[in-house]
């Protein structure tokens, strides 16, 4: 793929990827996501778009540790790639380029 790009829902999930630092897993990016959009999403969706994520190369991922409290269950904990990254930089870019495009906002 040359260029595997990124829909607006997707960079959300990986900037709250970015944000979390580690602690990112479904129900902790469905709630930052939400927090900075003021949206409401479905959990389903936000695992949806982190496995996507993680087969574009931009996510990678791993089992966190079990606890009582999720019936030792453990977690997949995701982090960014040198490549999501380097996508996410991209977007920044080309949203930034575009903005200062538009007449009577600079």
């Amino acid at each position: 793929m040359k260029n595997k790009g990124l829909g607006e829902f997707e960079e959300l999930v990986l900037l709250a990827v970015c944000i979390l630092e580690g602690e990112a897993y479904g129900v902790s990016v469905k709630k930052e996501v939400e927090k900075h959009s003021g949206r409401s999403i479905l959990l389903g969706a936000v695992h949806i778009t982190l496995y996507r994520l993680q087969d574009k190369g931009f996510l990678q991922s791993e089992m966190g540790g079990n606890s009582e409290k999720r019936g030792d269950r453990r977690k997949r904990l995701f982090t960014i790639t040198d490549m999501g990254m380097r996508q996410l930089k991209a977007s920044q870019d080309v949203r930034s380029k575009m903005w200062k495009l538009i007449p009577g906002l600079s």
